[in-house]
């Protein structure tokens, strides 16, 4: 009967090195990944940016209150819409859309996630926008319901380029 003998295995001094250098380097990158060390980079967890815009009036006057928005690019903002007039009216931005990443839209009792282009108001109708610009750029805003552009329904939604920490 043969015996079955493990010989000590013997690697050279650069192997046991690297082995050494990765379960260092592993660790390191497992700390640093700790909650804590990912709540000052998570995005998700930033106080946003409230903004509010008036799609039209109580008098059902054709346009955005305020036509003009700016927010920073790597910023969360939470854009508060309401529609206070007997109009339905959308807020329509494609290109704005496809430069920022969206959180969640919530209306009245439903939470959307996902890509959005535009929103619909209905009348008296409240929606809550919540998003991350990510490119820099100027962008058109119009409410796509018909005539609603052609009278004046439009703007200018503007990311800035990230300040720098000063």
């Amino acid at each position: 009967m043969s015996r079955f003998y493990l010989q000590p295995l013997f690697y050279p001094r650069w192997l046991h090195q690297l082995f050494w250098l990765i379960l260092g380097l592993l660790l390191v990158f497992t700390l640093g990944s700790t909650p804590l060390a990912m709540a000052a980079t998570d995005l998700t967890h930033q106080t946003p940016i409230e903004v509010k815009v008036s799609l039209g009036d109580s008098t059902n006057a054709l346009r955005f209150v305020p036509n003009q928005l700016q927010f920073e690019a790597g910023k969360r903002h939470k854009l508060l819409l309401s529609n206070p007039s007997t109009l339905k009216h959308y807020f329509t931005a494609k290109d704005f859309a496809g430069s920022i990443w969206s959180q969640k839209v919530e209306a009245g009792m439903v939470e959307v996630k996902g890509a959005i282009n535009d929103l619909e108001l209905k009348p008296n109708a409240m929606a809550e926008w919540v998003f991350i610009p990510i490119k820099s750029g100027i962008y058109e805003l119009h409410c796509s319901v018909p005539g609603h552009s052609e009278a004046g329904m439009t703007g200018t939604l503007t990311i800035t380029a990230p300040k720098s920490p000063t």
